[in-house]
C-alpha cells in the first residue's frame, strides 16, 4: 500500500488543517462534504483512530450502517477502549438488526462513568427492547 503522505509530500500540519476543515463541516451538519474529507484522511493517515472513528460516525449519520461498522471496527483496532467508537459500534449493530451483539455491547457501556455515554446507551436499550 502506498504511503500517500510521502507521495504527496504532506506534513502533519497539512493533515491537521484538513482535519480542521472536515470537522468544521461536520459541526455544521454538512456530512456530505465532511465524508470525503475524512475518507481522504483515512487514506493519508490510515492508523489515525480519530479519523477512523469520525468517518465511522459520519457513515452512521448518513445511514450507511454496514460501512460504519466496518470503519468503527478498524478504529477500535487502534484504540480498543474508545468510548465513542464503542457507542457507535453499538448503534451500528442495533441499526443492522444485530440485537444480541448490540445488547452485549450495551451492557458493557450501560454504567459508564460519562453520563453522556450511559444515557445514550440506556435510551437505545429502551428503544430496542
Amino acid at each position: 500500500m502506498a504511503n500517500w503522505n510521502e507521495v504527496l509530500g504532506w506534513t502533519k500540519e497539512q493533515l491537521d488543517e484538513l482535519r480542521y476543515v472536515g470537522f468544521a463541516y461536520l459541526k455544521q451538519g454538512k456530512f456530505d462534504i465532511a465524508l470525503p474529507i475524512y475518507e481522504a484522511l483515512t487514506l493519508l493517515d490510515p492508523e489515525s483512530s480519530y479519523d477512523l472513528q469520525t468517518l465511522g460516525g459520519l457513515y452512521l449519520e448518513t445511514g450507511n450502517n454496514l460501512k460504519a461498522l466496518s470503519i468503527i471496527e478498524r478504529a477500535l483496532k487502534f484504540d480498543p477502549a474508545n468510548e465513542l467508537s464503542l457507542l457507535n459500534r453499538m448503534k451500528a449493530l442495533f441499526a443492522l438488526g444485530y440485537r444480541r451483539q448490540a445488547i452485549a455491547q450495551a451492557k458493557e457501556l450501560q454504567n459508564h462513568a460519562n453520563p453522556e455515554i450511559s444515557n445514550q446507551v440506556n435510551a437505545l436499550l429502551l428503544a430496542y427492547s
